[in-house]
């Protein structure tokens, strides 16, 4: 464990709890993404935490619409997120956000089929000629 410098402190993810049952897995990938924290397994995309403003703040299930219907019967607490409607969504605020965000990585860890997207492809940027 690297040291943190004097007097600097490190800010630890509210949600860092539930990706660590992910960490042992050597296809595990946390990256940063806009402002919250991506979980990636496989190469694909399936959890996304975010800890801002409502309604970012909680946890995104990535997944691909024709899954939604599979998901919210079986986990009625989420929802189709408000600005990324593809993906569905577990606020913070939810009574059993514990319980069910816990499941959602479980899912995640067995690979359940409903969730993870493929990232898309970066563009290349064009060179000046």
């Amino acid at each position: 464990m690297r040291e943190q410098p004097m007097g600097k402190t490190r800010r630890v993810h509210p949600y860092q709890w539930l990706w660590e049952p992910l960490e042992d897995d050597p296809t595990f990938v946390l990256r940063p993404m806009f402002g919250g924290k991506a979980a990636y397994l496989d190469g694909k995309l399936t959890l996304y935490f975010t800890a801002g403003e409502e309604p970012w703040r909680g946890v995104l299930a990535c997944t691909d619409r024709v899954h939604h219907a599979s998901l919210l019967a079986e986990f009625p607490e989420l929802s189709p997120h408000p600005i990324l409607p593809k993906w569905l969504y577990l606020p913070e605020s939810a009574d059993s956000f514990e319980r069910v965000a816990e499941r959602l990585v479980a899912l995640a860890r067995r690979r359940d089929p409903r969730l993870g997207v493929s990232p898309q492809p970066k563009k290349r940027k064009r060179s000046k000629a």
